[in-house]
């Protein structure tokens, strides 16, 4: 039974309707000061997870990679995609064009984050919801921080972190039996590197290409071993 999803998607569902709902009460500044200091969070949650690195090679060429696939797949323009059909269906409350970028961030943090990913194989494979719950309590204020802007198009994302996370679950089987606590350590801090990502962005530091680089999340796992097994002894 995939409690631990079925917390973490109601958790956001909740925040988003509750954001939306009790948004109108902010001031538009208010609005982006908490939009900002929402992105500095995220460049901590980022740098206590990249401290959790083992394999600084095996990380670093990850993201690397993992730009250079994601810009050829233009994954950047299918979450463009993603959230305009979502966006379709519930439109945004924002009519400028910061709401569809704040769109495209809020589906990275809630659907594609490494503690998601990772919550959801565990979860599958031990039964072990902990680690869901957890992100919960954060994705529940989190997703009122950004629906204050977006309005109750935040509660769609819920729909798409769902069908993600139960894809996870029942692969969860599959690839925990072949995973590491150093792969666990690399992948986390892979996440991490993206999350300092999303946190520079939603602060308007720099506008970096966050959605291409969610492939390194499917590499770092593979390459983290490769290092681990072969590259490493050959350097000692």
């Amino acid at each position: 039974m995939p409690i631990g999803i079925i917390i973490n998607t109601l958790s956001t569902l909740i925040g988003g309707f509750l954001g939306a709902l009790f948004g109108n009460i902010f001031s538009d500044k208010l609005k982006d000061d908490m939009t900002c200091v929402f992105g500095l969070c995220a460049l901590g949650m980022g740098v206590a997870s990249v401290v959790l690195m083992k394999n600084m090679p095996a990380v670093v060429l990850s993201v690397v990679l993992g730009l250079l696939i994601g810009h050829k797949l233009d994954i950047a323009g299918a979450f463009n995609k993603l959230g305009g059909l979502i966006t379709k269906i519930i439109p945004l409350r924002s009519s400028s064009p910061a709401g569809g970028e704040l769109m495209t961030i809020a589906i990275i943090l809630f659907c594609f984050g490494g503690t998601g990913i990772y919550g959801s194989l565990v979860s599958g494979f031990s039964g072990d919801h902990s680690i869901l719950i957890s992100k919960s309590v954060l994705d529940l204020f989190t997703a009122m921080i950004i629906a204050c802007t977006l309005g109750y198009a935040v509660c769609g994302v819920s729909v798409v972190q769902f069908a993600f996370m139960m894809l996870l679950f029942g692969l969860s089987r599959f690839i925990i039996p072949f995973v590491s606590d150093v792969m666990i350590c690399d992948f986390k801090a892979c996440g991490g590197f993206i999350l300092l990502g999303t946190g520079l962005r939603m602060m308007k530091i720099k506008d970096l290409p966050v959605p291409d680089l969610l492939p390194a999340l499917v590499i770092i796992m593979p390459l983290s071993a490769f290092y681990t097994s072969v590259v490493l002894p050959l350097l000692q």
